[in-house]
């Protein structure tokens, strides 16, 4: 009896690091990176790929590191985070010179035979820099937003120029989650995405733009410290941006042009921009309410969908899962960000909340942008469907970022039991 107490207090005390660790945010985690080894061994069967393998191996490294980094105090990124944007921008700059360039861009580095993408990595590294910025202010001024804005827009135009629309995407949505987050006026987010909507809208219909500019004016009005000027600029930016659409157009490379507007109407170019969202549609279609079975889809074991493994995993779901294993896949990403949005309303401080907030800003971004894509209502950007999609480097900067926010958790749950 005593050797049996003795082992089981052993096993207790090499554990006991990692028993206040969110359970359910780990096991979600866990379970979409099997799962999604399951599905590109399934589109991959007939390839002789080994892909799901290493996509297993990839994410046990992430996890792993993940660990040992939710046993660390997070606080101490505070002290680190100029290094750390130092470090990404010098690691994206690194791209343009010593880059290896696919699918039309520039975006990896050789090292060894691993192919680092340094973008994957500048998304966790940038929340740490946005949370380490925002926490200490309780209401940020029109002069904080403008110059983390201008923080944020060093990495932003270095991913943007490789090109790499996708990634840029992604720190929109993070910049804007945090900065809700972090207590900065919504009439302000809005006139950030107001010349967007400007140029969107003058494209469509003058009438609809007219009337647009109208209400960002309102908006400065009421929410700019300085209602004159404020309106004046707000104004006076929206309608350049308006006409200046056309030459942000023609910034765009002509991939990147197709991939826009081609969800639109795909049947328009069946076998070119839009050839890959009308088979990604045709096998969820195909898929019906049960699927037709693990290994047995046809337009995935037949290689009908271009890069399936990575962009188009979730099509090779709906096709062999059917409806039903699709809402597993969305319920499975449900916990994990209701767990994210609770770990941010308890922890410690306005930095740990942030972090939290963070990295559910750049999952559900992708998560809705894939999904999106792939059933025809967003556009094709490249963005992966977070743990499901084969790419090392994305599947290990998710994983940092749930250590971080483990991190968070562990030290809120031990101030918890400790009170």
């Amino acid at each position: 009896m005593l050797q049996r107490i003795q082992v089981r207090n052993r096993w207790k005390s090499i554990f006991k690091p990692w028993e206040e660790a969110d359970p359910w945010l780990f096991a979600a985690c866990i379970a979409l990176t099997i799962f999604g080894g399951i599905m590109i061994r399934s589109v991959e069967i007939n390839q002789g790929l080994i892909d799901w393998w290493r996509h297993w191996v990839t994410g046990a490294v992430g996890l792993f590191l993940a660990i040992i980094i939710s046993r660390c105090r997070y606080q101490i990124l505070l002290e680190w985070k100029w290094p750390i944007y130092i470090l990404i921008n010098l690691s994206l700059i690194a791209v343009r010179f010593i880059g290896t360039t696919g699918l039309g861009a520039q975006r990896w580095i050789n090292i060894g035979g691993f192919y680092l993408q340094p973008s994957e990595f500048a998304k966790v590294g940038m929340i740490v820099t946005l949370a380490a910025l925002l926490h200490d202010k309780t209401v940020p001024t029109v002069g904080n937003m403008l110059r983390m804005l201008a923080i944020m827009a060093v990495p932003w135009g270095l991913i943007f120029a490789e090109p790499n629309l996708g990634t840029s995407l992604v720190f929109g949505a993070i910049t804007m989650g945090m900065f809700y987050w972090g207590n900065v006026n919504p009439g302000w987010l809005i006139l950030l995405f107001s010349p967007l909507l400007s140029v969107l809208f003058n494209n469509l219909s003058t009438p609809i733009w007219i009337a647009w500019v109208v209400v960002a004016g309102i908006i400065a009005w009421r929410t700019l410290p300085w209602p004159w000027l404020g309106t004046f600029g707000t104004v006076l930016v929206n309608v350049v941006s308006g006409h200046l659409g056309h030459i942000f157009w023609n910034v765009l490379k002509d991939y990147q042009k197709m991939r826009l507007t081609g969800f639109l109407n795909p049947e328009k170019d069946p076998l070119g921009s839009g050839y890959h969202l009308i088979q990604s549609r045709i096998a969820i279609g195909a898929g019906e309410l049960k699927g037709r079975g693990l290994f047995h889809g046809t337009q995935t074991q037949l290689n009908f969908i271009p890069e399936q493994h990575t962009d188009f995993i979730f099509s090779a779901i709906g096709e062999e899962l059917g409806f039903i294993g699709c809402i597993c896949v969305l319920l499975v990403f449900w916990i994990m960000c209701f767990r994210l949005v609770t770990i941010a309303q308890t922890a410690n401080d306005n930095f740990g909340s942030l972090l939290a907030i963070g990295i559910l800003s750049m999952l559900i971004f992708q998560v809705f942008v894939n999904i999106g894509m792939n059933i025809g209502l967003a556009p094709v950007t490249g963005i992966p469907l977070p743990f499901l999609s084969y790419g090392n480097a994305s599947l290990l900067s998710n994983f940092l970022g749930l250590g971080l926010v483990e991190a968070v958790a562990s030290q809120r749950q031990r101030k918890k039991r400790w009170n």
